[in-house]
């Protein structure tokens, strides 16, 4: 997938690190997965799981 990062799983568009299949940026067991939002929003469940658990974490301490 060409653009203007380079992933150092990527070798001739197939990820390295997920058994070789065709690169998808945000796809399960992807590095990207849940650190960035994507605009196809069915690969951002991993992204808003862990902006709920952060939520969570604040939420007790705010309470103090």
């Amino acid at each position: 997938m060409a653009g203007s990062w380079g992933c150092p799983h990527e070798v001739n568009d197939r990820c390295t690190k997920i058994n070789n299949l065709p690169c998808n940026p945000g796809m399960k067991g992807c590095e990207l997965a849940g650190r960035y939002r994507f605009v196809d929003e069915s690969k951002n469940e991993r992204y808003w799981e862990k902006k709920a658990r952060e939520q969570a974490a604040v939420r007790p301490a705010e309470t103090d």
